[in-house]
């Protein structure tokens, strides 16, 4: 009798002593979360794109093609105020032109992704050897969809100042011309 209990003493040990060292073993991990939200984009700084789209001028639909590059800032949330440079060129209906604005942005951050704005500033267009100098207002939206990487819309009224005889801007109105394009941005 003596030889079972002191058998079943020891297994009980042995028995409490593995369960001891097995929980001393057991390292609680949370687990990893199923969705994750992207980091919020940063409108501030340096940027550079292509844009594309259309001209329009005396019902007519001209092809356009440019760069940009400018910089943005925000001196409070969620106001944003930028600068930036267009260089585009035109073609279409057996004309081509270049057209350069240096435009102002002023703008809200509506949400991390998405920014409005209002642009506006001057510039010169160059047909036939010539040149003549314009403004632009208009306005657009763009959408982040990478961490650098954002896409725009954007519409622009163009006009000229002392109504010459250039192609694409020889109107009497306000607006002679419109630009639409849409472009792809590298953020710095």
């Amino acid at each position: 009798m003596f030889v079972r209990s002191l058998t079943l003493g020891v297994a009980a040990a042995a028995l409490m002593a593995s369960g001891a060292q097995a929980a001393d073993l057991f390292v609680p991990t949370t687990p990893e979360p199923v969705y994750t939200a992207p980091a919020a984009f940063n409108w501030e700084g340096l940027y550079t794109g292509v844009e594309l789209g259309g001209f329009f001028y005396d019902d007519e639909t001209y092809g356009v093609v440019g760069g940009v590059v400018g910089a943005n800032f925000i001196p409070m949330d969620p106001i944003l105020v930028g600068i930036e440079i267009q260089a585009d060129y035109i073609w279409g209906n057996d004309e081509d032109a270049g057209l350069v604005l240096a435009l102002g942005r002023v703008g809200a951050v509506v949400t991390d992704q998405v920014l409005v704005y209002a642009a506006g500033g001057v510039g010169s267009i160059f047909a036939n050897d010539e040149s003549e100098m314009v403004y632009a207002l208009g306005a657009g939206v763009e959408f982040a969809v990478t961490q650098n990487i954002s896409l725009r819309g954007e519409v622009l009224g163009i006009g000229d100042f002392d109504d010459g005889n250039l192609p694409l801007v020889s109107d009497d109105d306000f607006f002679d011309a419109a630009k639409a394009t849409v472009g792809v941005f590298y953020h710095f």
